[in-house]
């Protein structure tokens, strides 16, 4: 399918969302059973709370992210904050790197030390995901797991195509609108296996178990009981967004077709045991695997930690947004032809 793109400002319109109120909780069963991930959490994580610490300016290539443990000492987001968020098996955590409806296309650093949040750039350039037609920025909390890794080197059974060398990407549903850095609690509902320009990127659909309508939510056909239209629109977002950019539109696995909780829970164990390989290689081809608590041959102390942050600019002012952040992308079919308005 080819797509024509008009551009034009507009007033972003008002969504309003409708949840059904609960009058209790009713119990879930687990939805890990993988014992390869299990046996990686303890109780010590259960009720482990995290803070952040910002450098530089917002909405410039100096801002730095760094997230701290609740004794005040940095992790890294990618090495650190444990995949299960406790010893049910789960329950997961969840790295919020953008909140929904924000444009700015911020990331895991995985190639700096302690891989702070940082804003990703293009020709030295500052990244915005487009708005395009219906929606606004991001359409879900935007994140990723911890100790998870697309490893790049292997051939992914399902997609045919090697991993993008990230952490799992998450797509959090849940009402509430979270923040930049934010660690939540998140249990795993489905996934969309993405081919983004030739690699292997899944996306996991997920859902703060905090949500009050969580319960009811445990599996993929539950998305679409509960919150109807909003897999077509994942799907649609995922194909187009790069389009503005004169980008083709992505591929996905499965024709895009979203897969169950099960589905998404191998893909889970399978980048987390990759993970563990990541760690162990002599060469990580530039990607950083220092770490505050893994007590390995890349653990640091939270002095050295402190100092590595110490050397970011402090924070200060957000910079100014460019108004072209606010454009409004429309997709059009047309007869063979792509053009502009």
């Amino acid at each position: 399918m080819i797509f024509g793109i008009a551009a034009q400002k507009i007033i972003q319109p008002s969504v309003t969302f409708v949840f059904r109120q609960h009058c209790g909780f009713r119990k879930i069963s687990p939805l890990c059973t993988s014992t390869s991930i299990r046996q990686t959490i303890s109780k010590k994580y259960s009720k482990m709370t995290y803070q952040i610490e910002e450098r530089g300016s917002p909405n410039t290539i100096d801002y730095k992210l760094y997230i701290k443990n609740e004794n005040g000492v940095v992790v890294s987001p990618f090495h650190d904050i444990p995949l299960l968020a406790d010893n049910t098996g789960k329950v997961f955590n969840m790295v919020v790197e953008i909140p929904r409806w924000t444009n700015a296309k911020m990331e895991i650093n995985t190639k700096s030390c302690l891989n702070p949040i940082i804003q990703d750039t293009k020709k030295g350039k500052l990244r915005f995901v487009p708005n395009v037609f219906p929606h606004k920025g991001y359409i879900w909390n935007y994140g990723a797991l911890p100790q998870t890794w697309e490893n790049p080197e292997l051939l992914d059974e399902h997609t045919g195509c090697k991993g993008d060398n990230d952490p799992l990407d998450v797509l959090e549903i849940g009402y509430k609108v979270a923040k930049r850095g934010e660690i939540l609690k998140v249990k795993v509902l489905g996934t969309v296996a993405l081919i983004d320009e030739g690699e292997t990127d899944w996306k996991i659909l997920v859902i703060n178990v905090e949500d009050p309508i969580a319960p009811e939510v445990n599996d993929i056909k539950d998305v679409e009981k509960h919150f109807p239209g909003l897999l077509k629109a994942t799907v649609e977002w995922l194909k187009i967004y790069k389009i503005p950019d004169g980008k083709p539109e992505n591929k996905f696995a499965f024709n895009g077709e979203p897969k169950d909780s099960e589905f998404a829970l191998k893909i889970v164990s399978d980048t987390h045991e990759y993970w563990k390989t990541l760690l162990q290689k002599e060469n990580t081809d530039g990607l950083s695997i220092v770490n505050t608590s893994l007590n390995n041959a890349s653990t640091i102390d939270g002095e050295k930690a402190q100092a590595i942050v110490s050397e970011s600019l402090p924070l200060s002012e957000p910079s100014p947004l460019l108004p072209e952040v606010d454009i409004v992308w429309f997709c059009i079919k047309s007869h063979g032809i792509t053009f502009k308005l």
